[in-house]
């Protein structure tokens, strides 16, 4: 099993030069000057450099203190370290491994007694429930999209291809095999509704991943099955589930692979069974965990 990879930077914004002075160089804002300090907003703070989810807003509370306050972070979406004065706890994106500000304990704030103290300039608000992604490969698109549709929690399934070295490819580009590109899904979903390890189980449930170089009758790289991870939870949680599949007898051919820009498909690929009104050839559900 090849080893973690940390994201790409192609899927990392670029940062003014303030922004840069906290996320990458671990500064911090003056207290009461960050424009989150006082939002009361319902929604989601996102990582200012990867768009990962960090914080709903029914966490927030006012602390006082000048910055950003949280009782608790979305699942697996922060890192908490030793800060390098050896006294306090940094707090990083578990994605990117910005730095985002620091953890106090036992103040009695909350009945949680954390206090998740963040820079606004390191973090984006957006007035809507939590959206996270992840990507898969398992065979032709139009099946994955289908069956992932089909799970509560999910917003959207997008086809589209992932991997490869070619920008913008078509379908035309990565049926010709020399790409590197796969035929992918990115799936939106709410991490308080559904966890990234439901939507991988399901993922090992909805094709076959012990199948190489393929899926059903669809043969070619382009239709291999693999996991595109784009933190070290998501990637721990897809060893662990190789694992019980492997236990169990299965052969997982499932390649891990660190998450790459995702090109969205051609329009007529999306909702392909949904708008023909037939069913997936190649996919089908069966429970394996």
């Amino acid at each position: 099993m090849t080893e973690f990879q940390p994201i790409s930077s192609e899927l990392l914004k670029p940062l003014t030069k303030d922004e840069a002075n906290v996320i990458l160089y671990k500064g911090t804002e003056f207290p009461f000057t960050g424009k989150y300090n006082t939002n009361k907003a319902e929604g989601t703070y996102y990582c200012k450099q990867c768009g990962t989810p960090l914080f709903y807003s029914d966490a927030k509370f006012d602390s006082g203190s000048g910055w950003p306050s949280f009782d608790e972070a979305l699942p697996n979406a922060v890192t908490e370290q030793q800060d390098s004065d050896g006294c306090r706890i940094e707090v990083v994106c578990t994605t990117c491994s910005a730095h985002l500000g620091h953890l106090f304990l036992q103040e009695g704030f909350t009945a949680k007694n954390k206090r998740y103290c963040m820079n606004s300039i390191a973090l984006d608000f957006r007035e809507t429930a939590p959206i996270a992604e992840a990507v898969y490969a398992g065979g032709c698109f139009w099946g994955m999209e289908y069956f992932f549709n089909k799970l509560e929690g999910v917003y959207s399934v997008t086809s589209g291809y992932t991997g490869g070295v070619l920008e913008n490819p078509t379908y035309q580009d990565v049926l010709k095999q020399n790409s590197g590109h796969y035929e992918a899904v990115k799936v939106l979903y709410n991490p308080l509704v559904i966890s990234y390890e439901e939507l991988t189980k399901f993922f090992f449930e909805i094709h076959d991943p012990s199948q190489t170089n393929g899926q059903g009758p669809d043969i070619g790289p382009q239709y291999r099955s693999a996991l595109f991870y784009r933190n070290r939870p998501e990637w721990e949680t897809a060893l662990d589930l190789i694992e019980i599949l492997r236990e169990n007898g299965l052969k997982v051919a499932t390649e891990l692979k660190g998450a790459r820009r995702f090109w969205p498909a051609e329009e007529y690929h999306q909702n392909y069974y949904d708008t023909k009104g037939t069913l997936p050839y190649c996919h089908s559900w069966q429970k394996r965990f």
